[in-house]
């Protein structure tokens, strides 16, 4: 049963219609499909509300129609109807289908209208009067195909309408994410290069535009936060620089002192450690050279596996060198020199040998049988002033392989750490080596600020 609706002077019921929904909706990760899914979600809410309230208010406006019909209908009956001649228009007297809840309020003397639902859900439209005599006059008939199918056409409509509107919230989500997006990653690529110590790279220009957003917001904070935290490690290098230069003067004449001593061990154990301090102090300064970054390579052709085989040959005699493979590398000598020479020292200091050192093409491998390197190197690098475990860096300060790698960011070159371990082995079995690997660029480092080394005259 829908209502009861009565003329003049009676009361009505309302219309309401239901309509359950489930739709599964696959979110993907990502600024753009997330601001799109929310975008279209939000479309079909609004546009499934709208829907039901324009379905609902179209049925009530037509139900209202032929209510109104409905009564002039059996007014219009009423008024004909006469003894001797039948009801028009289809009325009947007292006819047996009417709903309960209409005759009871026809019988009360009033005249009025009731919609019931009828087969296969079309509405049934009422309408009764009582006559002089006592009897009821009723007039019924369904809900007409016409009203139906304007509804129909009005439901395909609504349908449609919604439709176009999830999928055009959803393109709107995916230009709006999509450029929000691409600026967030340019911030992202900009923010990685500066932490890969490309200062003069900005994240507000990177990301460009010129609508200011949380996200210029955020570049400028990036900035800002890069800017600081140069300034603060400047500051700590130019102290460092600082303090190991005005140490050099005094080591050196300590070191000058310590010659003047008569012969015998305790003058052994000042000049050694005297020796050991000046050696501190000048890697202390060249670690702030490095990290000045202002240090440029002076460019050279070599033949690498002779270089290397000549070089360790004097530097230890009991190191292996093997040569797999021959090449042609620009480089710089003396800084190159520098790593395999900080290379050895760290190998011969905290492994085991024999050591063996191999040159294939623009690769050179150093390898010992040590305990292998502290795990903490392998996942951050060197790091000045950190020796690591007891197994392998319980002497030094940390800075041999802190040069080493900082030598090899200015030849262009990449230096690697590994452990050796049997194959198929876990990670807690120890290690049977430490492997360190040099890799020479391919074309010379241009990109550092170094320029080739003009070759003497004559030759």
């Amino acid at each position: 049963m829908r209502g009861i609706f009565q003329r003049p002077g009676g009361g009505g019921a309302g219309i309401g219609l239901n309509r359950d929904t489930s739709d599964g909706v696959s979110i993907r990760t990502g600024i753009r499909w997330k601001l799109s899914t929310a975008i279209a979600l939000v479309g079909a809410l609004v546009a499934i509300a709208l829907s039901l309230v324009v379905h609902n208010a179209a049925r009530v406006s037509m139900l209202d129609n032929s209510r109104d019909l409905a009564d002039e209908r059996i007014q219009l009956a009423q008024r004909m109807y006469g003894p001797g001649r039948p009801p028009p228009f289809g009325a009947k007297i007292d006819d047996p289908a009417i709903p309960a809840d209409l005759l009871a309020k026809v019988t009360e003397g009033r005249r009025a209208t009731y919609v019931s639902d009828g087969p296969h859900g079309v509405p049934d439209i009422w309408a009764a009067v009582p006559l002089r005599d006592g009897r009821v006059l009723s007039w019924h008939e369904r809900f007409t195909d016409r009203n139906a199918d304007v509804m129909k056409d009005l439901d395909q409509a609504l349908i449609i309408g919604s439709i176009a509107v999830v999928f055009g919230g959803s393109a709107l989500g995916v230009l709006i994410g999509g450029q929000l997006s691409r600026r967030l990653r340019k911030a992202a690529s900009a923010a990685n290069q500066v932490a890969k110590g490309e200062t003069d790279v900005r994240v507000r220009e990177a990301i460009g535009g010129v609508v200011r957003d949380e996200t210029d917001d955020l570049a400028r904070a990036v900035d800002a936060m890069a800017d600081a935290l140069q300034q603060r490690i400047e500051a700590e290098r130019r102290v460092t620089a600082d303090i190991a230069h005005e140490l050099r003067t005094p080591v050196t004449g300590l070191l000058t002192a310590a010659e003047l001593l008569p012969p015998g061990r305790p003058t052994e154990l000042v000049r050694d450690r005297a020796q050991a301090m000046r050696t501190l102090v000048e890697d202390v300064l060249e670690v702030a050279r490095l990290d000045g970054a202002s240090e440029r390579a002076e460019l050279q052709d070599i033949m690498l596996g002779e270089f290397v085989s000549r070089r360790v040959a004097v530097k230890d005699a009991d190191v292996d060198v093997r040569v797999v493979h021959e090449s042609e590398v620009t480089t710089d000598p003396r800084r190159l020199e520098r790593v395999l020479f900080n290379l050895l020292a760290n190998a011969s200091r905290h492994g085991k040998p024999p050591i063996e050192v191999t040159v294939e093409g623009r690769v050179i491998r150093v390898r010992d049988h040590g305990p292998g390197f502290p795990e903490a190197l392998l996942a951050e690098g060197p790091s000045r002033f950190r020796t690591g475990s007891s197994d392998r860096a319980g002497h030094g300060h940390g800075l041999g392989l802190t040069i080493a790698a900082g030598q090899a960011r200015v030849l262009g070159a990449r230096l690697t750490f590994r452990n050796v371990r049997p194959a198929g082995a876990p990670d807690d079995v120890p290690a049977e080596g430490a492997v360190a690997v040099l890799w020479l660029p391919e074309h010379a480092p241009t990109n550092t600020g170094s320029y080739p080394m003009l070759p003497a005259s004559g030759k």
